[in-house]
């Protein structure tokens, strides 16, 4: 009878790991190991531009994507949003918003750049106006009713 409760157990924290929503990367960093998701139940995929036109970018929900700077070509990139261990999000709340840390990292090189270093960028979500920021240059606008997951 100890045996089956204990298998039950084993079976069902098995079926709660495999099916989680909080999928995570673990990445290396110049300052250590991080953790970085592409889910935090807002509908971030998707393409942010500069005063409505280039540079962009564009966040795709498979984890790949592509980052534009000013007067360059779009490169493209891994990304994610930091996140813990457990693959909950990291966030500071502020009135009306809330800021997350997107990491990327170019998985092209322009001609002498070889930058294999992860960077960062602030990633804001503002509810008051409904749009999203990166670098608080590049944006989108977003609804909650039908996009929030």
């Amino acid at each position: 009878m100890k045996a089956k409760k204990i298998l039950t157990i084993i079976v069902l924290l098995f079926i709660v790991k495999c099916f989680g929503q909080n999928s995570f990367t673990e990445i290396k960093t110049k300052d250590g190991v991080r953790f970085i998701t592409t889910n935090i139940n807002y509908p971030i995929t998707g393409i942010y531009l500069f005063n409505g036109v280039e540079p962009i970018v564009e966040l795709n929900d498979n984890g790949t994507s592509f980052y534009q700077s000013h007067d360059e070509p779009k490169r493209a990139i891994v990304w994610g949003i930091e996140c813990n261990d457990s693959g909950i999000p990291k966030f500071i709340k502020g009135f009306d918003n809330s800021k997350y840390t997107l990491f990327y990292k170019y998985t092209t090189a322009l001609e002498a750049d070889i930058d294999e270093d992860w960077n960062t960028a602030d990633f804001t979500i503002h509810f008051n106006s409904m749009k999203m920021y990166i670098r608080g240059e590049r944006s989108k606008s977003f609804t909650l009713d039908k996009d929030k997951k």
